[in-house]
């Protein structure tokens, strides 16, 4: 066997190139230094990402209600849109770093 747990030769069975691939996954999450506050900013980052596209929908819309009387609200329909795009970014960067997240693997797969 080698020496190196992330490299696995072509007559190794496939039991011992899981192992190896483990293993070599374990040290990369010793050595790495995204932590749990990495995950709670991107939580953060998530959730910032939605609340403010549908809080400045809403003050549009309250805005726009103050200065523009109509017969149906503003605030209720921009509040949806606001909300509606605030998810679509979020889905944007969940999308990304996933996306990173796989590529990194698969470069450590090969």
């Amino acid at each position: 066997m080698n020496d190196e747990p992330n490299k696995t030769s072509k007559n190794e069975p496939p039991f011992a190139g899981a192992i190896g691939a483990k293993a070599a996954r374990k040290l990369k999450a010793r050595k790495s230094t995204q932590g749990v506050w990495f995950g709670l900013g991107m939580m953060g980052l998530v959730g910032w990402s939605v609340v403010v596209p549908t809080l400045l929908g809403a003050a549009l819309g309250i805005w726009l209600d103050n200065h523009h009387p109509g017969k149906h609200p503003w605030t209720l329909a921009l509040l949806v849109v606001g909300l509606a795009v605030g998810c679509l970014n979020a889905w944007h960067w969940v999308a990304k770093e996933d996306k990173a997240m796989h590529d990194e693997t698969e470069d450590d797969n090969e």
